[in-house]
């Protein structure tokens, strides 16, 4: 088990990880999902003893490894700008944690030639990484973390360079490979929808802290807070400041959005109501939904989809419709707001109440 307990890490002035607790356990895939800055590298540094924390501790199974050199620690770390040794073959690079802990022959041989099977290196192993691809060395450095069989495998944003096939191949393998062996996986990005099919447990980080952490889908569909509902949507969480009156929340133009049956509970007063892309829609999908005029800012078509960007009020929103849609910008359309999944938070940002968000 890893524990970090009240670890800040700051340089000069600034305050690069602030306060964190954290316990993950082995066999665990644990995500660390963020904006880029956010802190999902300074905190893996600090989990692998490449850093040490200005306050707080480090515990690996119940002692205390806060100063323990990151080489005398069972970690392997692949960065999304991978690192292989020039000078050797594919095969070598992957062989060489395993010759540094001394096996035999025969057990690297086997080790080497099933990392490079599973990550398609196997045409390429007498070759040296700079004869390969961006893709081929990344795949290089992620076999070489996977044979090293390590108690800790931190994994930044490893799969950036891989290709779509590969990398969603990857993404349902590599949990299952560490796992197997009763490794602690974290592994940092900057994609909900990655950390959703990943799975697992998750923790959203913003300017170096930590705002929420469990079970994956239990933190994108109960934000605790406005910050961790906008980390975990992309694209961006629709948002809209509404006063709340008896059972609706009232909106421009006479229309009311009708609040949950979860919120009924929750005092009149300004709330920040908020919904994902794909809870908006160009017809009903339910007797719940509230149809509002909106003006067309842009649409991107992505083939199967288009992301239609909206301007109502105040707020600009956008909404994912399934198929090509060329709405001409300043057109007026009429949408529908799905009112079953609304997240509500209160001036000071926090959820107002228990709630419910289908996937």
């Amino acid at each position: 088990m890893l524990e970090l307990r009240n670890v800040t890490k700051t340089v000069g002035a600034e305050t690069h990880i602030g306060d964190v607790s954290l316990t993950l356990a082995h066999g665990s895939l644990n995500v660390l999902l963020g904006p880029t800055l956010s802190g999902k590298t300074s905190l893996m540094r600090l989990m692998a003893g490449l850093d040490v924390p200005t306050s707080g501790s480090v515990w690996f199974d119940g002692k205390d490894v806060t100063g323990l050199a990151v080489q005398r620690r069972n970690v392997a770390m692949v960065y999304q700008q991978f690192i292989n040794y020039p000078a050797m073959t594919v095969y070598e690079n992957i062989a060489s944690p395993l010759r540094v802990a001394g096996k035999d022959s025969a057990t690297i041989d086997r080790e080497v030639r099933k990392a490079a099977d599973l990550l398609r290196l196997t045409p390429y192993l007498d070759r040296t990484p700079l004869n390969l691809s961006g893709g081929q060395q990344q795949r290089t450095a992620l076999a070489r973390a996977i044979v090293k069989n390590a108690s800790l495998v931190l994994l930044d944003e490893p799969l950036a360079n891989l290709d779509y096939k590969l990398r969603e191949e990857l993404r349902a393998e590599l949990p299952k490979i560490f796992a197997a062996s009763g490794t602690i996986f974290v592994y940092a990005t900057t994609e909900p929808s990655e950390a959703l099919l990943l799975g697992g447990h998750t923790a959203t980080l913003s300017e170096g802290r930590i705002t929420q952490f469990g079970p994956t889908i239990e933190v994108f569909r109960r934000p605790a807070d406005l910050v961790t509902a906008m980390t975990f949507s992309d694209p961006p969480l629709n948002t809209i400041v509404l006063a709340k009156r008896g059972a609706a929340f009232q909106l421009d133009g006479g229309v009311n959005l009708p609040v949950p049956a979860s919120l009924a509970g929750i005092a009149d007063g300004v709330y920040t109501v908020s919904f994902q892309p794909h809870h908006l829609s160009l017809s009903p999908r339910n007797p719940d939904a509230v149809p509002v005029k909106v003006k067309v800012f842009a649409t991107e078509i992505t083939g199967s989809e288009s992301f239609v960007h909206v301007d109502f009020a105040d707020a600009r929103w956008v909404m994912l419709a399934p198929g090509v849609h060329d709405f001409e910008p300043d057109e007026t359309i009429e949408i529908y707001i799905d009112t079953r999944h609304l997240l509500v938070f209160g001036a000071d940002g926090r959820a107002a109440a228990p709630q419910q968000l289908a996937a």
